[in-house]
Formats: C-alpha cells, sequence, structure tokens
C-alpha cells in the first residue's frame, strides 16, 4: 500500500514538473504585466507566480480533466485581485499607467486571451463593464507618451523580446 501511494505522489510530481516546465515562463510573463514590475526585477510577479502554482499543486489531484495552466492563470489574477488592492503601486513596468483592475481586465483579456464571459464571470463583473476596463486600458495605453507604448501590441502578445 505504501509502495503505490509512493509511486502516485512521484506520478503527480513528475506530471506536475512538466506542466510547470511547460508553462512558467508565460505564467511569469503574465504575473509581471499584471505586477508592472519591469522584466527583469520582478520579485513581486515570481511571488505571486509561486504562490498561484503552489495552490494548483495543492489541487493537482482534483483537477479531473480541467486545464491546469487555466487553473494557475485563475489563481494568478485572483491573488493579484487581493493583493492589489491592499497595497503595491506600480514600480516602471509595460503597464504601469493602468489601474490593478484595468491591468488584470486587458492580460486577461488581450495577452491571455480569456473571452469577456471568462473573464467577467472570473473577476465577477458584468461583460459590459469588463469590455468598458478593456476598452479604457487600451485607449489609455495608446495615448501614453513613453517609448514604449509604440510596442505595447507586440510585446502583449508575447512575440516581442
Amino acid at each position: 500500500m505504501r509502495e503505490r501511494q509512493t509511486g502516485l505522489q512521484r506520478r503527480r510530481a513528475q506530471e506536475f514538473e512538466a506542466f510547470v516546465a511547460g508553462a512558467a515562463g508565460r505564467l511569469l510573463h503574465t504575473a509581471t504585466l499584471l505586477t508592472a514590475e519591469p522584466t527583469g526585477a520582478n520579485e513581486r510577479a515570481q511571488r505571486l507566480l509561486t504562490a498561484a502554482l503552489a495552490r494548483t499543486y495543492a489541487a493537482w489531484d482534483g483537477l479531473h480533466g480541467e486545464d491546469p495552466y487555466d487553473r494557475t492563470r485563475q489563481e494568478l489574477a485572483i491573488r493579484f485581485a487581493h493583493e492589489a488592492w491592499r497595497h503595491h503601486r506600480p514600480r516602471g513596468g509595460l503597464l504601469d499607467p493602468l489601474t490593478p483592475r484595468e491591468r488584470l481586465v486587458l492580460v486577461l483579456r488581450l495577452y491571455e486571451g480569456v473571452a469577456e464571459e471568462q473573464t467577467a464571470a472570473l473577476l465577477g463583473l458584468p461583460v459590459d463593464r469588463v469590455r468598458a476596463l478593456c476598452n479604457r486600458s487600451v485607449a489609455t495605453m495608446r495615448g501614453t507618451r513613453r517609448p514604449t507604448a509604440r510596442r505595447l501590441p507586440v510585446r502583449l502578445l508575447g512575440a516581442g523580446p
């Protein structure tokens, strides 16, 4: 019996490690966009991702066909939302001009490609509100006079350096 449990735990750990190896880079980029930290100094994003991955690992056996990437992204969004309302100001990242809620909606909608309805359900907002936040965020970023603003679509979609 004990050998069987050890084998299951080993398989679970290997599956999770494979998931992290494939998804951690994109998830870290998502967390970095949310926290509005510069890419090279993203300690807060790393802590956010570590906590989200820990929750995903804890629920690994109960996922039952659910996409672990979606689950981790949801954990990132929830943890960021809870943390952002309490404290922390942006530190010069690409999405620095946006409020935490605008960053969250913009990252989920445009970078992660989450549907409006899913974003609204995740955040507990009406679909119209999500659409308005996304439109306002895009308008804010287009109106920003920073040198990186011109490259926003390329970087936001993950195709940039």
